[in-house]
């Protein structure tokens, strides 16, 4: 074990339990934190602690502030003190244009999507920064390689949500670069995950795969290696970096 503590938001499935169980095969201890999927969520810790790491499957809604507070403590208390952040957590919708998007869809895009990685990064900050008692820590964001596409008739909301991500990614960077903390954002293009069904296009992937220059879409697990591989000492000298996982699209 390296003794570090990793909260991954969105650890369920896809992307943040590839990221959650490769994290606990490199060392850290894993909360692992979900918005309603208790079972799938338990299931991911308890692999991590059936292969002897250490686990813990926490609630929250990241667009709650009163939630992430209590899950921050809740991993004070049971893991310690945290050094990694993995803002994983998002949303997607239906299909649509702008002119067809109804309020609620924009503020649940947002308030999942962006004021939910500012939540958590803010907790994270201070518990990890010099200028609170900690001894650093790094925060990955999951951003989308939709800020750069705009993703148009799909969901703009979406991809300007993601674009929030970038800017936050860069200035949070700055912010906190002296004091011990590394901030980074990976861009995935096409990823075989269910988040697609989740926004009515199951076989997304599939059908959008001739776009790729690669000509297939991306693993969860391609994905995790390159979130680790920033959690990690050996990327100790790379911060505010946006870096895609996308295959050339």
């Amino acid at each position: 074990m390296n003794g570090q503590v990793l909260l991954v938001t969105g650890a369920s499935r896809g992307i943040g339990a590839a990221t959650a169980l490769l994290a606990a095969r490199q060392g850290w201890a894993v909360a692992v934190n979900y918005t309603a999927n208790e079972a799938a969520a338990e299931a991911v810790a308890q692999s991590i602690r059936a292969a002897g790491g250490q686990a813990l499957a926490v609630q929250a809604d990241v667009a709650d502030e009163a939630a992430v507070l209590r899950m921050f403590e809740r991993i004070d208390g049971e893991l310690g003190r945290l050094s990694g952040l993995v803002n994983n957590a998002g949303v997607v919708d239906l299909a649509q244009r702008v002119d067809e998007m109804s309020f609620a869809r924009w503020r649940r895009m947002f308030d999942v999507n962006v004021i939910g990685s500012f939540l958590c990064a803010r907790e994270a900050v201070r518990r990890m920064s010099t200028r609170h008692g900690g001894a650093g820590g790094a925060i990955v964001n999951l951003s989308s390689a939709a800020a750069r596409l705009g993703s148009p008739g799909q969901y703009v909301d979406y991809a300007a949500a993601k674009g929030a991500i970038d800017v936050f990614t860069q200035g949070l960077a700055k912010e906190v670069a002296a004091e011990g903390i590394r901030v980074n954002a990976v861009r995935p293009g096409l990823i075989d995950t269910d988040i697609h069904a989740s926004g009515g296009w199951p076989d997304r992937v599939e059908a959008l795969r001739h776009q790729i220059p690669m000509q297939r879409g991306g693993t969860a697990q391609e994905v995790a290696q390159l979130i680790v591989w920033l959690l990690s000492p050996e990327a100790s000298y790379t911060t505010m970096a946006l870096v895609d996982v996308s295959g050339g699209r």
